[in-house]
């Protein structure tokens, strides 16, 4: 299981302090520092959809131009994500079958119990 995110977040903190917690083997990922590959990425948005994927509610996001917020689609989406990795909705949990976006307790322990 890896967990991919970016180590000074706090979404990321709490994910792996829970993972540790329950016993989980996984290894973590840092996208900024570690970079991530453009057919991965490709991969998570058919698996979970561009739209989940995109972090809309951080600074990156509300920084860029509101023509390019109005006008963004799979593409030019994957492209800013790999550009910005902070575009990028954290955490991305994935075993070798699924992958989950985000982090909440209750979904963590379904995605674990059903690997």
């Amino acid at each position: 299981m890896v967990l991919y995110g970016i180590s000074n977040c706090d979404t990321i903190r709490k994910a792996k302090k829970w993972l540790s917690a329950q016993g989980v083997d996984y290894q973590f990922h840092d996208f900024r520092k570690d970079g991530l590959e453009p057919a991965l990425l490709k991969k998570w948005a058919k698996q979970a959809g561009w739209e989940v994927l995109l972090n809309k509610r951080g600074t990156t996001w509300r920084k860029l131009p509101e023509d390019v917020r109005n006008h963004i689609n799979e593409s030019s989406a994957i492209d800013m994500m790999l550009e910005l990795p902070t575009m990028i909705k954290r955490p991305v949990l994935v075993n070798s079958k699924n992958i989950l976006i985000g982090f909440n307790e209750e979904q963590y322990k379904q995605f674990i119990l059903n690997k």
